[in-house]
């Protein structure tokens, strides 16, 4: 990067930010950073395993037997049990991986196994030779526990010595601080959040021995000091769904486990930091600030488990914590395709789904969204309830706000940088955005398009984050979104890793209506890296005869093409039709990539209409 451009990232990052980076690149490269996290911490007991069955804190039950199953056992519930008992593991809800049974170490895919006597602060996590970390880590999520407490229960089972050993064979394979699965803070609030489920469920269990109970307690503990020490760089040096996780990991902790001296401390600070991420990160209207659907759903679950927590220790948030996990249920439920249960691809997607307690697919919003909802309202969000009420303790809604409905015709969401239209079983979301924060993906002004179920122009997905260049520049880059390029060139110039220079930010967004049309008009600041340019959309829509008209206009000073870019999958092609309306536009249309979800490639059409102008119009129709 270039002087400038580090003086323009400087500026929208913020001068606190950049001290905090430098005083913790500092502190680790001295090695200051690894003597404030300990690696062979003396032992230590706190309560013995009698006087906790006996007097355990509340939780969202207090064992198995709490646990009643909802609904009939599936064939597809006890296929996936069966593969996670021989070694396999679902990796990002979308691909099986075979691994050894106490391999905790090793990247599947490249086959690299890492130094377990490493210090945490020694470990890389964007290494090429060491592959995508992402995929070590998501076995040391222990999220395949959730499957199997929900096997136990449904087929009247009893896995805990098998989920005792594996607990142990982690804690073995992973000397305290040491090892790549201490490099991320969130990875641990999720491990421990396994950890805390999997310990109440099997707490009456004959599986759970005092030495193998003391064991387990020593190592959660030292998790926890880990995310505290290290919590102020999530909180300043990456402020998002990790700084809510790592956060509502400390107030859970000061709940469930009050025998730890800092038990008091971590509830207090946590509570506090919760409350602030959230009113920091989800806006007035109910946009989040990462600007992505698969990361607001994760959101959505962890508000669940915080306000259901909070409930059974008669706990009560800060108002704008309930206000803003209504006011985001509002944004999805009316993003979302009710066909399918999916949202738009939008944004980034890194395959995250915490808790899975049903057997929907991993698109599918409705259970997050609806368990949510009922806790809040006391109503169902949909015709049949979800499983996942059951394993959050939630009999009853809490705070008798209004449920919602699903809106139709047009809505502007403006902080979320969102608008939609909905009418006669089609759906029509489109993105104007002024970032808050660092973007991950130039999509501005990007259009989906779903009909009766079916996502007829598709977001192009995340694939991977540490993969080659090329293949990142398309997923992150423009490219693959519905939206404009100038050339070969990006809405923001690219940085290195997940940085974009160049913000773009919108300068006016919003609908307008007549008797035969609806239309969207957009505008936004682009490509900033080759003059002083603004990108209108306008975007007509017939809804009479299913029908679009999109006028793209990028005024300023260029001398490059407009190119146009749709994206379908090859199923939908005899589905719609797309036409240049823009007299000598040339069309093409080119096979490239969609990701669905995280680390999974299949193919798309990319239908490209260009011309050498300063606007071009295309017409959409489908049926």
């Amino acid at each position: 990067m270039r002087i400038a451009e580090w003086l323009q990232f400087f500026k929208r990052m913020g001068l606190r930010y950049f001290l905090f980076r430098l005083w913790f690149e500092f502190k680790k490269r001295t090695g200051i950073l690894r003597k404030q996290f300990p690696t062979d911490p003396p032992l230590k007991e706190w309560i013995s395993l009698a006087d906790w069955r006996t007097h355990a804190a509340p939780f969202f039950f207090r064992s198995r037997e709490e646990v009643v199953p909802e609904g009939e056992a599936s064939e597809a519930l006890r296929d996936q049990a069966s593969r996670i008992f021989k070694g396999e593991i679902n990796f990002f809800h979308a691909e099986w991986k075979k691994l050894e049974l106490n391999d905790w170490l090793s990247n599947p895919n490249t086959g690299y196994v890492y130094n377990n006597q490493k210090h945490w602060t020694q470990i890389p996590d964007f290494d090429p030779t060491c592959g995508d970390i992402k995929y070590t880590w998501e076995k040391s999520r222990f999220g395949f526990l959730q499957t199997v407490l929900r096997y136990d229960v449904h087929f009247d089972n009893d896995s805990s010595a098998w989920v005792f050993d594996k607990m142990e064979s982690w804690i073995d394979h992973n000397p305290i601080n040491r090892g790549p699965n201490y490099r991320c803070s969130q990875e641990t609030s999720l491990r421990l959040f396994n950890w805390i489920l999997a310990l109440y469920f099997y707490k009456d269990s004959s599986s759970l021995s005092e030495e193998r109970f003391k064991k387990i307690i020593f190592y959660i503990y030292w998790q926890i000091k880990q995310v505290r020490a290290n919590i102020q760089f999530s909180r300043i040096s990456v402020r998002n769904n990790h700084a809510i996780t790592e956060t509502l990991l400390l107030y859970t902790a000061g709940l469930v486990f009050p025998f730890f001296e800092e038990a008091s401390e971590w509830k207090e600070r946590g509570k506090k930091w919760f409350e602030e991420e959230i009113a920091y990160q989800i806006f007035e209207d109910g946009g989040y600030l990462q600007f992505s659907f698969n990361y607001h759903r994760v959101v959505i679950q962890l508000l669940t488990w915080a306000i259901a927590l909070s409930e059974k220790h008669k706990e009560k948030w800060n108002a704008v914590v309930y206000e803003r996990a209504h006011t985001s249920l509002n944004l999805l439920v009316n993003c979302q395709d009710q066909t399918s249960g999916r949202l738009p691809n939008y944004g980034s997607n890194d395959g995250s789904l915490f808790f899975n307690w049903n057997d929907a697919s991993f698109r599918d919003f409705m259970p997050a969204l609806d368990t949510l909802h009922f806790l809040l309202t006391g109503r169902s969000l949909y015709k049949h309830s979800y499983e996942d009420r059951v394993w959050f303790g939630i009999d009853r809604g809490i705070m008798n706000l209004k449920p919602l409905t699903l809106n139709n015709g047009t809505q502007s969401f403006p902080k979320a940088g969102i608008f939609i239209f909905r009418k006669n079983d089609v759906l029509i979301f489109i993105n104007c955005v002024t970032y808050k924060v660092r973007p991950l993906q130039a999509d501005n002004l990007h259009l989906d398009l779903w009909y009766k179920g079916e996502n007829l122009l598709v977001d192009g997905g995340s694939f991977r984050y540490n993969t080659d260049p090329d293949t990142t520049r398309y997923f992150m880059g423009t490219e693959s979104h519905n939206t404009v390029m100038l050339g070969q060139h990006d809405q923001m110039r690219k940085g290195p890793r997940f940085i974009w220079l160049n913000w773009t930010r919108a300068i006016q967004a919003g609908w307008k209506e007549d008797e035969n049309h609806i239309v969207f008009e957009g505008a936004i600041r682009a490509f900033d890296h080759l003059g002083k340019l603004v990108h209108h959309r306008k975007v007509t829509i017939n809804e009479q005869l299913n029908k679009l008209t999109v006028t793209d206009q990028v005024t300023g000073k260029h001398d490059e093409v407009i190119r146009q870019l749709w994206h379908l999958l090859p199923q939908n092609k005899d589905l719609i039709k797309i036409e240049a309306q823009t007299e000598g536009a040339s069309e093409q249309r080119t096979e490239k990539s969609y990701s669905s979800t995280y680390g999974v490639v299949e193919p798309c059409w990319q239908i490209e209409v260009s011309k050498k102008s300063n606007s071009i119009t295309t017409e959409i129709n489908w049926a």
